[in-house]
């Protein structure tokens, strides 16, 4: 290993990046076909997993419906009324290696109203149904945490509630947001592209600095046009800032997004949107530390909490542009601004290791063996060492120019 460092110490640190527009490009498109030639061989998802779909609010509605008369069967025949949801447990979740998800299984757990273990959650998931037929039928959307102050002795705390919203999207067959139950997002997103929201259209090179906070009621966006190259994704808001303000989209036609830490379900399915009607590939920036690979994987192949909506939230195109831990020697970041790893830091470093999803990625894996072995950190703003300009003018033209990703 301490070899290996020697002979890439430095690779990139005295480098000019090639700002020739189309050379600089030319890995990204060659990526762009590499991208729609996967999307060509591949095929449904596998039988044995839990396929749900984005649904029109009268389909939610008609299975809602269904949903209740099954109950009042159920009720009339036996006295022992009960919901069939599907396990969302850790023994219930699939690594898909062609479409690279994470998936939820077949696997059910009954909710029965006759047991004192589960009569609680049973009458939460009456009451949660109840709430969101009443929002299909007004035409309105409420967040999680609206739910919860609706029926706050029932629910006692909201992670009861949050649970149950989740349940009853997997047991519908459908993706929450078409449920009308969102989360409070908190992404941005800013560069070349035009939307029409909620019937208002917006110019995302126009909104100074901050850019379009993402809005959860991503049924209400329209991708109107967009001549961007690729799409960055940056862990911090501190990076949006600093490429907004540089108004990089002018410089290497692209859109930035950011979901402020870690990966909201807006930012993700907003993510997951433009990557597949615009064809485009997208790279994470994110610190070069284990939970910016976390937030990168989250983004990349979906969260297990939600592995059944994998397919509407997760990007598995998405390549990890940097920072990378190679990338601390290679453009001589210097030691003092490196952080030492905490105990945590390598025991998630570790956890992720054993992620068969990242075993089957050779690059990642020396990577994240890298960062074990030094026990050093970095955020993105460590390349500010080598001046405020340095990640716009050198660092990120360089990695896109050579095509040194994950």
């Amino acid at each position: 290993m301490a070899t290996e460092k020697k002979k890439t110490r430095k690779k990139f640190a005295d480098r000019k990046p090639v700002w020739e527009l189309e050379k600089l490009l030319k890995r990204v498109r060659e990526l762009r076909e590499q991208l729609a030639k996967r999307r060509e061989r591949l095929g449904k998802l596998p039988s044995h997993v839990i396929v749900v779909e984005e649904l029109p609010a009268e389909e939610v509605h008609r299975r809602i419906h269904e949903t209740a008369r099954e109950l009042y069967r159920q009720i009339e025949e036996s006295g022992r009324p009960v919901f069939e949801i599907p396990a969302r447990t850790s023994d219930n979740i699939i690594y898909d290696e062609d479409h690279d998800l994470l998936l939820l299984g077949q696997k059910r757990i009954r909710r029965v109203f006759h047991s004192l273990s589960s009569v609680a959650d049973a009458t939460r998931t009456i009451r949660i149904l109840e709430i969101i037929h009443e929002l299909i039928e007004e035409g309105i959307h409420a967040t999680k945490r609206e739910i919860f102050y609706n029926d706050v002795k029932l629910f006692k705390e909201q992670r009861f509630s949050d649970h149950v919203i989740e349940d009853i999207a997997a047991m519908l067959g459908t993706t929450r947001n078409s449920t009308h139950v969102v989360a409070a997002a908190k992404g941005a997103a800013i560069g070349r592209l035009i939307i029409r929201d909620s019937g208002d259209l917006i110019d995302l090179t126009r909104l100074g600095s901050g850019g379009w906070a993402i809005t959860p009621f991503l049924d209400q966006v329209e991708i109107v046009e967009s001549d961007a190259e690729l799409i960055l994704v940056v862990e911090k808001d501190a990076a949006l800032i600093r490429l907004a303000e540089a108004k990089y989209w002018n410089k290497l036609p692209c859109i930035i997004i950011t979901g402020k830490g870690s990966a909201d379900i807006a930012t993700r399915a907003f993510l997951r949107k433009l990557v597949k009607e615009l064809k485009i590939p997208a790279f994470a920036l994110v610190d070069s530390d284990p939970y910016g690979h976390y937030i990168f994987s989250v983004y990349l192949r979906g969260s297990k909490k939600l592995s059944y909506e994998s397919p509407f939230l997760a990007t598995p195109e998405i390549k990890l542009l940097g920072v990378l831990s190679k990338d601390l020697d290679e453009f001589n970041i210097p030691k003092e601004v490196r952080l030492p790893m905490t105990k945590a830091d390598i025991e998630r470093t570790e956890q992720l290791l054993k992620e068969p999803f990242v075993q089957r990625n050779k690059k990642w894996v020396e990577d994240l063996k890298l960062m074990l072995y030094r026990k050093e950190k970095a955020e993105i703003q460590a390349l500010a060492s080598h001046g405020f300009k340095y990640l716009t003018d050198h660092y990120l033209p360089i990695k896109i120019e050579t095509g040194d990703w994950i």
